[in-house]
């Protein structure tokens, strides 16, 4: 019993995501596909990690 009210939540879901479509970003798309840098792609300088590299080296 309590299944029921659960069972419908999920098949609600379930229909949304079938036949909704979202929205999709096609210039970030293509950017993406394209190789292009973004705003939000990491620098390679940006990197906190990269001295350690340097400093295992010594040892």
């Amino acid at each position: 019993m309590g299944r029921g009210r659960a069972k419908a939540k999920q098949t609600k879901v379930a229909r949304e995501l079938k036949y909704n479509t979202p929205q999709t970003d096609l210039e970030r798309l293509q950017q993406e596909l394209s190789g292009g840098r973004t705003s939000t792609s990491v620098e390679e300088d940006d990197d906190p990690y990269g001295s350690w590299s340097d400093d295992d080296s010594r040892y």
